[in-house]
């Protein structure tokens, strides 16, 4: 479950060339944006604070379903600039998945209890927000394979539609080695998870995750 973005840069220049900023990314629904600026500037994305690295380097995801423009503030001392940045529709497919087990599409009570408890370890990872610093290099492509699920398409379970897909699948032979994407700490690690079964969550710094779902085996 991770971005592959392709690279798209935007210069944004004001009057005062230190409050200048350049993206990497495209305005898209679901999409990630790369921002470098003035390391001494402080970025604020619909009015919240988020971290600037040393080199200057900020990010930020746009969701899913996003419609309203996005609100970029570069403040510098007593100095304030404001961009607005319009979202762009992004059309989604729909997928069907028939013949998954009953309890993967209505889990009983005991297994809900379990995907509560889970559900506190992955958002507990999900929050990890370090300074390291490879956030903004490129990342690879975990395994060579067949895509067979895209991001953000609506998924139709056995008959039900279910909540958005917010990862990639590709299809690999059982045994075949799954790469990390990029450099990061390892923040999650978890054998047999009840919807993704051996899990690995990266961190990469800045909140950036990459997630590894449905492995036959965790060497970590």
């Amino acid at each position: 479950m991770i971005r592959i973005f392709a690279t798209l840069l935007i210069f944004i220049l004001f009057n005062d060339p230190l409050l200048s900023l350049e993206f990497r990314g495209t305005f898209v629904q679901g999409s990630l944006i790369i921002g470098e600026t003035n390391a001494s500037n402080e970025i604020f994305i619909d009015k919240k604070k988020i971290k600037v690295s040393k080199d200057g380097f900020f990010i930020f995801g746009i969701s899913r379903d996003r419609s309203e423009d996005i609100i970029i503030q570069v403040k510098n001392n007593l100095k304030i600039e404001k961009f607005i940045k319009k979202v762009k529709k992004r059309k989604f497919k729909v997928q069907r998945i028939d013949g998954l087990p009953k309890r993967k599409v209505e889990p009983n009570e005991q297994d809900m209890k379990k995907i509560r408890l889970e559900g506190k370890l992955i958002s507990n990872a999900k929050n990890s927000n370090s300074d390291l610093p490879y956030f903004f290099q490129e990342f690879i492509r975990p395994v060579e394979g067949i895509t067979t699920g895209v991001f953000g398409s609506q998924r139709i379970l056995n008959g039900q539609p279910r909540r958005p897909h917010f990862g990639i699948d590709i299809a690999a032979a059982k045994g075949t080695k799954v790469k990390n994407s990029n450099t990061g700490k390892v923040v999650l690690v978890e054998k047999n998870l009840f919807f993704t079964g051996g899990t690995i969550i990266i961190e990469h710094g800045h909140g950036l995750i990459s997630i590894y779902s449905h492995l036959d085996k965790v060497f970590v």
